[in-house]
């Protein structure tokens, strides 16, 4: 059976979302691909993920984004959620000086078992809480210069360049993937499906378990 209008796409880009727990990851997800922030959010626990189609550089591209839980307990399963990514996003709050010292840590962790030619974004999230900041945006810049990361500082509660984020680290994958310099199309894990059957329809939920949805605000 044919797809749908809304589900054509050029390519399915899989992308993780990695960081210490609280630092915003699920309200990045949720207001990239919702357009929603929850106030009552709670800790992720092991991994989910949530889809948005939208067009990069002339080409539809359905995006695949994967929240992989920050909790130390559940690293082992998170692990293996890296494979079949085309890009991360590392995440720190710039409230917390700590999730920022951990960010080696991570993309140490990424690069151990992400692609080689994975595409990477540094995000400090939470700048509405100006007077809170505690991580300079200077330091984190010329970590990211170091790292040979992208980077930009978002705010999910007021959306402040989180859809730029989205679309910038995107547009990467797009450029990576025109010049054929991910790994070889014969692995089926690291194809510019992300390992994922193109046209395999997704149907994402936004309720909990037990079927009552989270009180969310929406704009």
């Amino acid at each position: 059976m044919a797809r749908r209008a809304d589900e054509e796409y050029d390519y399915l880009f899989k992308v993780v979302l990695i960081g210490d727990s609280g630092v915003g990851k699920s309200n990045l997800l949720s207001r990239f691909t919702r357009n929603q922030f929850c106030l009552e959010s709670k800790s992720t626990i092991g991994v989910e993920f949530a889809t948005r189609t939208l067009q990069v550089e002339g080409r539809i591209i359905k995006a695949q984004i994967w929240d992989t839980a920050g909790q130390e307990r559940y690293r082992a399963i998170t692990s293996a959620y890296y494979r079949g990514a085309l890009g991360a996003i590392l995440v720190y709050d710039v409230t917390k000086p700590t999730t920022f010292e951990n960010v080696s840590r991570w993309l140490k962790e990424l690069r151990d078992h992400g692609d080689s030619n994975i595409r990477i974004m540094l995000i400090g999230n939470k700048t509405d809480l100006k007077h809170l900041c505690a991580v300079a945006s200077e330091d984190a810049q010329s970590f990211a210069e170091a790292e040979g990361l992208s980077f930009i500082e978002t705010s999910a509660l007021e959306a402040t360049n989180v859809e730029k984020a989205f679309q910038m680290i995107l547009a990467e994958i797009y450029r990576t993937i025109s010049k054929k310099t991910i790994s070889s199309p014969d692995d089926p894990g690291t194809g510019p499906t992300g390992g994922v059957k193109e046209g395999k329809t997704i149907v994402v939920s936004a309720s909990e378990p037990d079927g009552t949805k989270k009180q969310c605000c929406s704009t």
